[in-house]
């Protein structure tokens, strides 16, 4: 470790002294580390990129095929308005699934125990192991402590094992320490320090340190504003699978960030990272599947991507939905769905005119079963 590492590491107590809490084991795990992931934050001297959306640059490359689910269909847009989504909000997290795994050792004890859910026997074990220099160890204890299994939770005591982990060389403690610096989880918040730990990692070919760093890189907070340097950490996320870099990366094509403007490339990388299952994809997705940018025009894929992030919750997607409903657009018209979805996208803030005035029109009988099927869907979802 540099002198300034081991300073800033100093400043912050990061030791490796920990006293075990005696608490009862439990048997339930998760197999995946997740530290807080990064405020995605605006650049100081540039506008945050615009939603793809609304970008109007001029293709430069020939259009390639986005990707999308086998449905019938590949006609123009009918009569719907689909307006811009908002831009991806600024604390919008990386998906679970793309959270970085433990290094689980083969027939290691500790991760035997750790999986069978005997956290203190894990705990006991790792604290043996760390002693003798495993760097994944570390990272095992550090988990243990942040996530309070089986002992009570303890950002700082996680933070000190991640970075104990990360100097002897482990990618995911170096992963967790520098999110949670960044973030300022248990920790004092250090940008510039959390962007070395990330760095680390990256260097390692982590997709997510790697996406994370890039953020850091489009915004200017704890690294140097440098948009190409940011696009590139960017695309090789994305290369490596992770929706939320996919998502991000067709934003930079379509608003000209650290690149050259290209819409096709945007659809491109939006769609895999709707066919993926990212929400605000699938919403941005369907909005230039409506519109024909940088792909064919479907109304019917379309409304099917509307429809699949509407149920997971996005109240522009809902609204969306319920326009397509409303107007009969990739899908058969139904005016009592049309407003059940109104409904649900209301009560989240979104307000829409035209489909309050289809509401007024329904008979009080449709009214009521809109209503009372809006009612159960948003209880439904309470419980998920």
């Amino acid at each position: 470790m540099t002198r300034a590492l081991q300073a800033a590491l100093a400043s912050l107590g990061l030791c490796c002294a920990v006293a075990t809490a005696a608490v009862a084991q439990t048997s339930s795990w998760s197999s995946k580390v997740t530290p807080e992931p990064i405020e995605r934050k605006a650049p100081a001297k540039k506008a945050a990129p615009k939603s793809t959306a609304d970008t109007k640059s001029a293709p430069l490359a020939a259009p390639r095929g986005a990707p999308g689910p086998a449905l019938p269909g590949n006609s123009g847009p009918r009569g719907v308005k689909t307006s811009p989504a908002p831009a991806p909000s600024a604390k919008q997290k990386p998906i679970a699934d793309a959270a970085p795994q433990l290094g689980k050792l083969d027939n290691d004890p500790a991760y035997t125990a750790f999986d069978l859910g005997k956290y203190l026997t894990a705990l006991k074990l790792a604290e043996e192991a760390a002693a003798k220099g495993e760097p994944q160890a570390h990272t095992l204890i550090g988990r243990i402590y942040a996530e309070g299994l089986g002992v009570p939770q303890d950002y700082v005591t996680a933070a000190q094992w991640y970075a104990k982990a990360a100097e002897l060389g482990d990618v995911e403690g170096a992963l967790a320490v520098g999110t949670m610096l960044v973030q300022g989880n248990g920790v004092a918040k250090d940008t510039a320090l959390g962007a070395k730990y990330l760095e680390m990692a990256a260097r390692r070919g982590n997709p997510l340190a790697t996406y994370n760093l890039a953020l850091l890189f489009l915004s200017g907070d704890g690294k140097p504003e440098n948009p190409i340097r940011g696009f590139q950490l960017m695309e090789y996320s994305a290369e490596q699978g992770l929706p939320a870099a996919q998502y991000d990366l067709g934003t930079l094509h379509a608003t000209g960030t650290g690149t050259t403007a290209n819409i096709f490339e945007a659809a491109r990388w939006i769609g895999r990272a709707a066919l993926a299952g990212h929400t605000d994809a699938q919403l941005e997705y369907g909005i230039l599947l409506f519109k024909g940018h940088g792909l064919t025009p479907d109304d019917v894929r379309g409304a099917w991507y509307f429809r699949t992030a509407a149920e997971k919750g996005n109240p522009v997607a809902q609204n969306r939905w319920a326009r397509c409903l409303a107007h009969g657009a990739g899908v058969e018209m139904n005016l009592v769905e049309a407003v059940k979805w109104h409904l649900i996208a209301k009560q989240a803030g979104i307000e829409d005119k035209t489909l309050d005035e289809v509401a007024a029109k329904l008979s009080r009988k449709d009214r009521l079963a809109a209503e009372q099927a809006a009612f159960s869907w948003s209880e439904r979802a309470l419980l998920n």
